[in-house]
């Protein structure tokens, strides 16, 4: 019974992963994030600095370097290359939808949700770091509401 419950799960959870999400069905801290690392992918392969244009379009310098710290943060805890839409596109990525969940989790202070938004990709000894940057995005987001 236990082993039919799990294939099911594990059935609804492909099912799932078959239907892409969009930008809007983020939160929309989450969904200027998302475009925040799309931004900042964009300025690595040409090898200039994102902060410029991250404070231009965050309207901040503090939200944009906490993202910009984020971003490194989830880049160095992920187990490999964070795959990363166009900026242009509307649909997300496997890991952009993970991380856009992350910040839905932290944004409501839900430290399951944000535990299982990337439970099984990342390592649980580098939780703590991840969550503590993310409610710093969070936390700098909030004030300039």
């Amino acid at each position: 019974m236990r082993e039919e419950a799990r294939s099911a799960s594990a059935a609804d959870w492909v099912e799932q992963l078959k239907r892409p999400k969009t930008v809007v069905s983020l939160s929309p801290i989450a969904a200027r994030f998302v475009y925040s690392l799309r931004l900042i992918a964009l300025h690595d392969r040409v090898r200039k600095d994102p902060l410029p244009e991250l404070v231009v379009r965050l309207g901040s310098v503090d939200i944009a370097a906490k993202a910009l710290t984020l971003a490194q943060v989830i880049s160095s805890t992920w187990p490999e290359p964070i795959h990363i839409s166009r900026f242009c596109c509307h649909l997300l990525s496997h890991d952009e939808t993970a991380i856009g969940r992350l910040l839905d989790g932290a944004a409501h202070c839900d430290r399951i949700a944000f535990d299982s938004a990337v439970e099984g990709l990342v390592r649980p000894d580098r939780m703590h770091r991840l969550w503590d940057r993310t409610l710093a995005l969070v936390a700098a987001e909030s004030r300039t509401i």
